[in-house]
């Protein structure tokens, strides 16, 4: 005897039969709600790892318990001729979309956990993933037309084909989207936590998710671009992960000198200078040159002009080296060190430092980069220097002043 022939009889009282399986249906819910959902919640919550908590919240159990009541009824189905292949179908439908929501949740569970190891690298895999999401999709789609329809998944497949240029342009970008996510994870463009710039999307700022169709970056203002995962293989855009990894961020900025301010240096001024440290040894090489030139030759020595002279601005530069030197968190090796004279230009003679500090974390680098340039500008006058700075109304007024009491 099998659980068919034991309610066999129940065909001839419909009233009964529902009744039945109206109460087997209950039991088997309230048995897969309350034992085995409650069992995997409570084994998931007494482990100490954390995926199984993941794996356990996207599985939905509570969601799945509905499948034995579901089965339940769809087997009841043959009890009611009548509504039999109606029975049939629903029951097989719901269970189908169960399926599909638990396979399409799973997957994104195992994202979740992909992206909470500890050796995490920022390589996203959301973007395969949600072709996996969106297969799952389509194929519970194309067995609910069979369930309905009676008809065989092979026979409805090959009917698509001749809709395939429609479904290509239905699915468009996601096609492209896909292309460009495997470019991206193939030639490791961008990374999840990469600081990225997107001029053409006005983005700049830490990518915090990559999926199939948006990379989501978190600007500096605090406001989010989305930007769509085709586009962004036909825009330029710069990723700052290489300076992130190299240890060391670039300072370019110059100190704009005026010209006019520019002399040779005398040898009481040399003198003078020698008593900073950093350039003293500098400056007695220098001073020792010219009272050699100048004894050497005395019969016609004709300053300014005559013999290895030596400009305030070259003595300038010698101490910007010696005090970049002297900075620990300057990189000296392996890395640009330059302070150059660059073109002179109508808003003065551009002395650039062009440098890399040994730490890339922003605030400490802003830091860095004021407490270098605070030191220098006020460093200029002592070397008989003037940093060029148009004109305001206040110079306007005092140079007024100055005409006026000249002329009284």
């Amino acid at each position: 005897m099998n659980i068919t022939t034991t309610f066999e009889p129940l065909k001839d009282t419909p009233l009964l039969a529902m009744l039945a399986f109206l109460l087997i249906s209950i039991a088997a819910y309230l048995l897969f709600r309350f034992l085995m959902a409650h069992w995997l919640t409570g084994l998931a919550k007494r482990s100490a790892n954390t995926f199984d908590d993941i794996l356990i919240k996207h599985l939905r159990p509570k969601l799945l318990s509905w499948v034995a009541p579901l089965i339940v009824i769809y087997i009841s189905a043959r009890y009611f001729p009548g509504q039999q292949i109606l029975i049939s179908k629903v029951s097989l439908f719901i269970i189908l979309w169960i399926a599909a929501i638990t396979l399409a949740s799973l997957l994104h569970a195992v994202n979740i956990m992909y992206e909470k190891r500890k050796n995490y690298s920022g390589v996203s895999i959301a973007g395969y993933l949600d072709i996996g999401k969106l297969l799952v999709i389509l194929m519970a789609i194309i067995l609910s037309i069979t369930i309905i329809t009676d008809k065989s998944p092979v026979v409805l497949l090959t009917s698509l084909g001749a809709v395939a240029a429609i479904l290509i342009l239905i699915f468009q970008n996601t096609i492209l989207s896909l292309v460009a996510s495997i470019q991206i994870a193939a030639n490791d463009l961008i990374k999840e936590g990469d600081w990225v710039e997107v001029p053409g999307y006005d983005a700049d700022g830490d990518v915090e998710n990559i999926n199939l169709h948006t990379i989501k970056i978190r600007n500096f203002d605090m406001t989010y671009s989305i930007i769509p995962t085709h586009k962004i293989m036909d825009v330029s855009f710069r990723n700052w992960r290489g300076m992130q990894e190299s240890g060391g961020r670039r300072i370019q900025r110059s100190i704009l000198l005026d010209q006019l301010s520019i002399k040779f240096c005398s040898i009481e001024m040399l003198k003078k200078l020698q008593k900073i440290d950093l350039i003293a040894d500098f400056l007695n090489n220098k001073i020792l040159q010219l009272e050699g030139y100048e004894q050497e030759h005395q019969d016609h020595y004709d300053l300014p002009l005559d013999g290895p002279q030596v400009t305030n601005i070259e003595v300038f530069r010698a101490y910007i080296e010696g005090y970049l030197k002297k900075r620990p968190d300057i990189h000296l090796e392996k890395m640009p060190f330059l302070v150059r004279v660059l073109e002179p230009k109508p808003t003065g003679l551009p002395v650039e430092l062009y440098i890399f500090t040994k730490t890339t974390e922003w605030e400490a680098y802003e830091a860095i980069q004021a407490q270098i340039f605070d030191h220098l500008l006020a460093a200029v006058k002592v070397f008989d220097l003037r940093v060029f700075q148009e004109p305001t109304g206040l110079d306007f007024s005092n140079l007024a002043r100055e005409v006026n009491s000249a002329s009284s």
